[in-house]
């Protein structure tokens, strides 16, 4: 197809399952175009999910095993320090790694990346809303939807993601929680509880 708005597939999401569709698509030769709401590619996962969660979880681990694994092996290490934002910074190092390297296959494989709201008006157009508000029309010849899921709201609680958080909320505390309880045994729930477990050690 020549119009630049239009495209052999649209792709709604780019996390692990719509940017790894996207890609192969391509390149098995459809012209493709994929939507997310997001600035940065790579979906919950890459950004606010497994990646970071993961991230922060090896940092903690490494942490414990300098005040307590080392020892074992006859390294002395003095007195071991914590540095939470150091922990961050390199959580969102890996993070920013991860999405710059989609944006590369995207680019390497000619994906078209709109950064919007997808809204499908019919079987062969979907209509992309900018942050700011503009709006455009893509036409094509088929539709993925791989949108992903958010977090679960409970009744009577109001997230304000500082004292009762989401999963993305854990990702960013300002300080170590004194208390935490996790309502959720799915792998961000067990990751999250382990990192800021294992990082009470420094209180």
């Amino acid at each position: 197809m020549a119009d630049d708005k239009s495209f052999d597939l649209i792709v709604i999401g780019a996390g692990p399952g719509g940017y790894v569709a996207a890609i192969r698509a391509a390149q098995l030769g459809l012209n493709v175009a994929c939507i997310d709401k997001r600035k940065s590619l790579g979906g919950t996962c890459l950004n606010i999910g497994c990646i970071p969660s993961k991230a922060l979880l090896q940092s903690s681990e490494h942490y414990t095993h300098a005040l307590h694994g080392l020892a074992a092996h006859g390294v002395k290490t003095g007195k071991v320090s914590f540095d939470l934002d150091a922990m961050m910074d390199h959580k969102n190092k890996v993070v920013e790694d991860n999405t710059k390297g989609i944006e590369f296959l995207f680019k390497k494989n000619k994906v078209t990346a709109f950064h919007g709201t997808a809204r499908i008006e019919n079987a062969h157009a979907v209509q992309v809303t900018s942050e700011s508000g503009d709006t455009e029309t893509l036409t094509t010849g088929a539709v993925l939807i791989a949108t992903g899921s958010e977090s679960a709201p409970l009744p009577g609680l109001e997230i304000d993601e500082k004292r009762i958080v989401t999963s993305t909320g854990a990702l960013t505390l300002e300080n170590v929680p004194k208390h935490l309880v996790v309502v959720g045994a799915g792998y961000i729930g067990l990751e999250m509880g382990s990192v800021w477990a294992l990082s009470l050690i420094h209180i």
